[in-house]
């Protein structure tokens, strides 16, 4: 069972949120319980017991890379809205291109701790990325993730001197939930209802590139669970409402609703689960008519979070800094 369905959440709440637990490490007072019902520990646990050779990928910190932890990017009220970076120790004229790194966890739960260790490896191969931390739905519903995540876009960019940034070449890359929003964001730079206030002003939260990780393209697709049956779920309790009650939500969340000439080129990288990339055929042919380039690539018999484990963790970094080579090639 996926902690994305609606059969999830409704066994949690029966649960009266016993995956609730206390309060982050840091000092920083949150204004609701954090929920950490999906964490790699746990995803691991359960997925062992149908596939009890993969382990979870720790690589350590590359010796070419520095790293840089706990930066707030943003904050609201007493709130501040955190991130780590981690770029290249050698100086490149022009800088290097930068990717976002988007957590999953049904917008609910997560954080971004999960994908360090794709973001310390991406950037030995010379990139800048960031770990970033966004507004869950137990703290505000949607659009606030994506003010969010365009807020660090912004931040990214105003810091692009003392990061060693390429401001032209920046990518968001998502998984789950986070490839929902990965996919969200990438096509919808400039778009006013979804950039919100926050982060620092003057700069564009546009990108060149998205990777969306078993992320959903339409929460309204027949292919999307979401929208299976009019119930609670984890789009419901984020968007605020059913389907029927939000619908204009539920249409605007999902990157499919969103692609225009302006799309930048897309990776697609997924299990096989396909209702975790619904909508992602249809949005093939619109980036087909409109001549963007993208790939897909589909791991087997794997697991829903299959990139936080190997054996799969690898080849998804591979298929990432490939991609990322071509859309970002030098021009001559």
């Amino acid at each position: 069972m996926s902690f994305a369905t609606p059969v999830f959440w409704l066994s949690w709440l029966a649960a009266g949120g016993a995956a609730l637990l206390a309060q982050p490490a840091r000092a920083q007072q949150f204004p609701a319980p954090r929920d950490t019902s999906f964490t790699v520990r746990s995803a691991y646990l359960k997925e062992k017991k149908y596939r009890p050779t993969i382990s979870i990928a720790r690589p350590t910190l590359p010796a070419t890379v520095r790293a840089a932890y706990n930066l707030t990017y943003c904050t609201l009220g007493e709130r501040r809205l955190q991130l780590d970076v981690f770029y290249p120790k050698a100086k490149r004229r022009g800088g290097y291109p930068a990717v976002v790194f988007i957590h999953g966890g049904g917008w609910r739960s997560g954080d971004r701790s999960q994908h360090v260790p794709m973001a310390q490896q991406l950037a030995a191969r010379g990139y800048v990325t960031a770990t970033v931390e966004y507004r869950l739905s137990t703290e505000a519903h949607y659009p606030a993730a994506v003010h969010d995540l365009k807020a660090a876009i912004r931040w990214l960019r105003a810091s692009a001197r003392q990061y060693r940034i390429d401001t032209t070449k920046v990518a968001v890359w998502g998984f789950s939930a986070g490839g929902q929003l990965a996919a969200l964001v990438g096509t919808t730079g400039g778009y006013a209802p979804l950039e919100g206030p926050a982060g620092a002003p003057g700069y564009s939260s546009s990108v060149q590139a998205i990777v969306d990780v078993d992320g959903t393209l339409s929460f309204l697709h027949p292919e999307s669970s979401e929208s299976a049956h009019n119930n609670p779920s984890a789009a419901s309790y984020w968007l605020g409402g059913l389907k029927t009650e939000r619908p204009e939500l539920w249409q605007q969340a999902g990157g499919l609703s969103h692609v225009s000439p302006q799309t930048p080129p897309i990776a697609f990288i997924n299990s096989s689960i396909d209702r975790m990339h619904a909508g992602r055929e249809d949005m093939l042919k619109q980036l087909d008519a409109y001549h963007i380039y993208h790939e897909t690539h589909t791991f087997p018999d794997s697991p829903h979070p299959f990139p936080l484990f190997n054996p799969w963790f690898e080849p998804t970094l591979n298929y990432t800094a490939d991609f990322l080579r071509v859309v970002f090639a030098p021009t001559r």
